[in-house]
């Protein structure tokens, strides 16, 4: 059998014409504690040491925010698996903690959480007005992925609406087969706003298994740091802090967000326009994330 003569004519693998995505970004998919709500991410944080004193386990809020991203009970799990964490429990308990002692601190987070959702949900400054910004300049559909499950989403939908922040789909942890820092939710976006390729979504999180959700979805990811758990402060303690202790937490934040991989790291969500501008014009130059 002799070779063609035209090692590149239709017959032979056409997908070596098909050129790299030049367009422009179509949807953005947000985080929502320390991203859109909560400033400093107080719901689940206050909630996590809250549950664990119940156990007569006392954790720092350093220890409640380490694993923040993750499916809540994941997180429980994470947080015992802590070194420190691990070694007051068997003091207080003589024994490793168990999947039953998971399932039933999990039991009692759900409920003590959505009652927290009531005085931790407020909408961070200025994300409502860059979202509506991003919708009608940049024609973009808007998504949201949470390490929140539907019982607590259920809950949070109406507070969000009310202050006017209405994504076109919502993500739970629980409806993927696995959730931060794996891409389903991401996936799970895009299918159900109908939108591709992978590289015309940005992903914006606060945590580094939010970043990472997006990393392995194939998408743009952007870091949140003032906003966010890693700078864990509220608008009000924004404001008032010692500027020794705001350069040392922003700091740490960015590199926190940077050392895992961001494409991009900005203040809060108020900031985004002009990444978008920057993405589009990489994209426009056939670059992918």
């Amino acid at each position: 059998m002799s070779l063609s003569s035209e090692p590149w004519s239709n017959s032979h693998m056409p997908y070596r014409f098909t050129r790299r995505y030049q367009g422009k970004i179509k949807a953005v998919i947000f985080d929502w504690a320390g991203t859109v709500i909560d400033c400093g991410v107080f719901a689940p944080a206050r909630t996590f040491v809250q549950i664990f004193k119940l156990e007569g386990v006392p954790i720092t809020d350093a220890e409640a925010r380490g694993p923040m991203g993750t499916h809540k009970r994941v997180h429980i799990q994470k947080v015992l698996d802590d070194p420190g964490v691990r070694s007051r429990w068997i003091a207080k308990f003589a024994r490793p903690p168990t999947e039953a002692d998971v399932d039933r601190m999990y039991d009692r987070f759900v409920p003590l959480q959505r009652e927290s959702l009531k005085t931790n949900s407020q909408m961070i400054p200025g994300v409502v007005e860059t979202i509506d910004t991003l919708r009608t300049k940049f024609d973009l559909k808007i998504g949201s992925s949470t390490g929140y499950t539907s019982p607590i989403m259920e809950d949070l939908k109406p507070i969000a609406e009310g202050q006017g922040f209405a994504p076109d789909f919502y993500a739970t942890a629980d409806l993927v087969p696995a959730a931060r820092p794996c891409p389903h939710m991401v996936w799970l976006n895009a299918i159900q706003m109908n939108v591709h390729p992978i590289e015309a979504i940005i992903k914006v999180d606060d945590t580094v298994d939010g970043i990472r959700e997006g990393l392995a979805a194939g998408c743009w990811t952007v870091g949140v740091a003032k906003t966010g758990n890693y700078m864990a402060a509220s608008e009000e303690q924004l404001r008032s802090m010692d500027k020794n202790e705001y350069d040392k937490r922003i700091n740490r934040a960015y590199d926190i967000l940077a050392e895992c991989g961001s494409h991009y790291v900005i203040d809060s969500v108020v900031d985004l326009p002009s990444v978008i501008l920057d993405i589009n014009r990489k994209l426009a130059m056939g670059e992918r994330p």
